[in-house]
């Protein structure tokens, strides 16, 4: 368990209740003084059971705000395979959370949305989508000036960009779709994406299955594009500290690297790897750190 205020890199958090907090596949928003996490719970392996919900003031010490989502039927039965979960609040105030909605052989391939009216819920399942008719498996979501936007991984096109109907609720248009430039075939899935001085920072994670990779970012003045070519942001062959992005979180005066250390025999135990990232020349990168404190980004 951390020290008060401080986050141990490559440990599970530890919540109020002295349990694992299942934090895995991380969406995290601010809201007033406390940041909200929405994560996988992984109690039952690779099935859904819940989403489970967590607040929190220094990103170290959790407090558990109870499931957000729970298994029912349908898209959300417990058979299925239900991933990244993120939300986002409308301008009209009501939060929307989105989920990878899959079958067990991921042939499902789905973007699920559910509502609430509070950030910790509980949250009604809506109905789940293959955008414009492509699939959809790891995904993220951005947000700039009430405009919504959803993050998708289709393995037949590569990694789409979609901007969000008004009422968040399904996408209206692709602002862009990104491939690797070494595997141009695919593109990367586990996206997210964040603006720092003027230009958009877009992370992606290989498709390696469990196993890590070196993960990498490309940047554009604008989310249309063009994008630069893609660059790793940890020491290339350090497999990004052995993690996969879930998010990158601005944070204080700077930005935080969350990501997963899968433990495909334990899932519910896998730790967190969560790492202050800074920009050198406009390029994000990451140095593995024992242990810190959002302190020191001003936070």
């Amino acid at each position: 368990m951390a020290e008060p205020g401080f986050i141990l890199p490559g440990r599970v958090f530890v919540d109020d209740r002295g349990r694992t907090a299942q934090l895995h596949g991380i969406g995290l928003q601010r809201i007033g003084d406390r940041w909200f996490a929405w994560g996988e719970d992984k109690t039952a392996g690779d099935r859904f059971t819940a989403i489970a919900c967590y607040s929190s003031i220094d990103l170290a010490r959790w407090r558990f705000e109870g499931d957000a989502l729970i298994a029912a039927e349908g898209d959300i039965a417990p058979h299925r395979i239900i991933e990244r979960p993120k939300a986002l609040r409308r301008p009209d105030g009501r939060w929307v959370m989105f989920l990878h909605v899959d079958s067990g052989d991921y042939a499902f391939a789905r973007v699920g949305y559910a509502m609430a009216d509070r950030p910790e819920g509980p949250y009604e399942y809506v109905r789940s989508e293959r955008p414009l008719g492509n699939l959809s498996r790891d995904i993220g979501v951005f947000q700039e000036d009430g405009v919504g936007y959803l993050l998708s991984e289709d393995r037949d096109n590569g990694l789409h960009i979609y901007r969000l109907r008004d009422d968040y609720l399904g996408v209206d248009s692709i602002v862009t779709t990104l491939r690797q430039q070494a595997k141009p075939d695919i593109g990367y899935e586990s996206p997210t994406v964040v603006r720092h001085e003027g230009r958009y920072h877009l992370f992606g994670s290989d498709l390696t299955g469990w196993s890590m990779n070196d993960n990498m970012c490309t940047s554009a003045d604008s989310l249309a594009g063009p994008w630069a070519d893609w660059q790793p942001i940890a020491p290339p062959g350090a497999h990004t500290f052995e993690s996969q992005v879930s998010v990158v979180a601005p944070v204080g005066d700077g930005f935080v690297y969350i990501g997963d250390r899968w433990t495909p025999d334990d899932l519910a135990e896998s730790p967190a790897v969560w790492l202050p990232l800074r920009f050198d020349d406009g390029h994000p990168y990451l140095q593995w750190r024992e242990a810190w404190s959002i302190e020191e980004l001003n936070a």
